[in-house]
């Protein structure tokens, strides 16, 4: 009886818990500021436990979509195997992971990188390896752009995440890492080693033609996940809307760097790597902003590429930027040919564009259910008056310019490029406020050991308050690549060169008194 009772006692405090500013379990808020719902009515969990990221939208379920909700998180959740039949089977020849909780750690963004052995296969690292020829900002032809780090037996992971190592820097600031008041803060950043033996084609006896393997001139970046939550509410906001804020960006001559040429040459242009590019307006997904409306944005294309499970608008392997090198060199792997065929047989395979589809079409349906219906979490102590003072210096001191707080959505038509008949079931959020602190531009910060190419999309800050609290992380792991252990390192490396276009704003942080201080971090926590 007194374990029952127990249980019963949990069960409530778990149920209040999931309300953050009190109330009946199930009770709308309805004394809240517009901003306390992030995602807006259709968008928002009241949620804040550590299974926050989690939810689904209230959309999603006044849609009557949970149950396919539930299935594409069950996708989403479990690992893939390599079995040939049975649920989430065909994982590899080659694969970066082998499912989203690995990089996205219920569902938050990536955990903060420690020192030492880059260690792929720990759950929550979901940092993942840029390789580049440093005078192009290219990737390398003979690695995918996210390069995979295991084979599936007989194949060979294409690098050796046993070989590589990270090495945490330090940097100091014009400030010297401290505030006039005496406070200090420390600013790193990640050196990545990676010797030529931890290159699978290179010690299968390729020679890069651009001489990068031989010389060690290649570089290593890291660029760490982000939360998965809320992106269809960012693909909800109109194209229209989008290239105003191009529009205004450009004209008002307050971005150091101006904007990227890819994007803006004079006026919006539809730039980049993809087929259906031109056709489907400004980018919205990626830090580099190369991905397009959601439906084969950067959940669509994950599920794919990182396990290189096959399906039915993609019946072929992601392998390297060239599309050949790998299997030329796999298929002549001897230890390969014994456990698979031929040399011609695994090119074959390797190269094949007709594979059988290993995901169903009804799968994926259920994965982009779950992909957009993800709520974003609420805001939190929207009363408490440090969070509002740090709220409104937030807007002072010029934050909010590409930290953009809100959105309204259009009237949210779902748009496919790979034309699955899936997007009658797809949630929808027509005609929200919605609140995500960005701008969706990118922007140059100019840092040490900055991100490939500089351009940088702004993150949305909201829920990123909660990234400890949903995965147990040791640091909060902002920025790009984990760099930013807290608010205020984020903060300061924003303003470590005279070149970034965040410098003024930093500038206007540093210089106010630490209470100050510590409400704009208080705000940026409670968003």
């Amino acid at each position: 009886m007194k374990k029952e009772f127990l249980l019963l006692v949990m069960a409530a405090v778990s149920l209040v818990a999931c309300k953050p500013n009190g109330g009946n379990p199930g009770d709308p808020q309805t004394d809240m500021p517009e901003w306390y719902y992030s995602g807006g009515k259709l968008g928002t969990t009241e949620n804040t436990s550590s299974m926050t990221f989690r939810q689904p939208t209230p959309a999603t379920e006044d849609a009557g979509l949970g149950t396919m909700f539930a299935q594409g998180d069950q996708i989403a959740e479990k690992d893939f195997v390599t079995n040939e039949s049975g649920r989430q089977h065909g994982l590899g020849p080659v694969y970066v992971r082998s499912s989203c909780q690995h990089c996205h750690p219920n569902y938050s963004h990536g955990t903060s990188v420690p020192e030492g052995r880059y260690n792929a296969a720990e759950v929550g690292n979901g940092t993942l390896l840029v390789v580049i020829n440093p005078e192009t900002q290219a990737y390398v032809p003979w690695l995918a752009g996210m390069p995979q780090l295991f084979g599936a037996a007989p194949f060979k992971a294409p690098l050796d995440p046993d070989q590589i190592t990270v090495t945490w820097k330090m940097a100091t600031d014009e400030h010297g890492n401290k505030f006039a008041d005496g406070e200090t803060y420390e600013l790193r950043y990640p050196e990545v080693k990676m010797p030529n033996t931890a290159v699978y084609v290179y010690n299968q006896g390729y020679r890069d033609p651009d001489g990068l393997l031989e010389n060690q001139s290649y570089e290593v970046k890291l660029e760490n996940t982000i939360g998965v939550y809320g992106s269809g509410l960012l693909d909800a906001i109109t194209d229209e809307d989008i290239i105003a804020q191009y529009e205004k960006e450009a004209s008002d001559g307050k971005l150091r760097n101006g904007l990227n040429p890819a994007f803006w040459n004079g006026g919006f242009q539809t730039s980049g790597y993809y087929k259906n590019d031109p056709q489907w307006g400004p980018k919205r997904f990626t830090y580099a902003l190369t991905r397009g409306p959601i439906m084969d944005a950067a959940g669509a294309n994950a599920i794919w590429n990182i396990t290189n499970v096959t399906r039915s608008d993609r019946q072929y392997h992601y392998l390297d930027l060239n599309g050949t090198i790998y299997a030329e060199y796999a298929s002549k792997d001897t230890e390969v040919q014994e456990k698979f065929g031929t040399e011609q047989e695994i090119y074959d395979y390797l190269t094949s564009k007709t594979l059988p589809a290993e995901m169903t079409d009804d799968e994926f349906t259920q994965v982009m259910v779950w992909h957009r219906g993800l709520a974003v979490p609420a805001a939190r102590n929207v009363t408490d008056e440090n969070v509002l003072r740090g709220k409104e210096l937030f807007t002072q001191i010029g934050c909010d310019y590409c930290h953009r707080p809100t959105w309204t959505t259009g009237p949210d038509e779902v748009r496919d490029p790979n034309n699955f008949p899936v997007t009658a079931q797809m949630p929808r959020y027509p005609n929200q406020k919605i609140w995500p602190y960005t701008d969706m531009v990118q922007h140059k910060l100019c840092m040490e050991n900055d991100i490939r190419t500089g351009w940088c999309r702004t993150t949305p800050l909201w829920g990123r308050g909660l990234h400890r609290k949903a995965t147990g992380d040791a640091y909060e792991a902002r920025m790009h690549d984990t760099r930013a252990r807290n608010v205020i390192e984020a903060i300061m490396w924003h303003g470590y060169s005279e070149q970034s276009d965040a410098y003024w704003p930093t500038q206007q942080f540093y210089n106010l008194p630490k209470e100050d201080r510590d409400a704009i971090v208080a705000f940026i926590n409670a968003i």
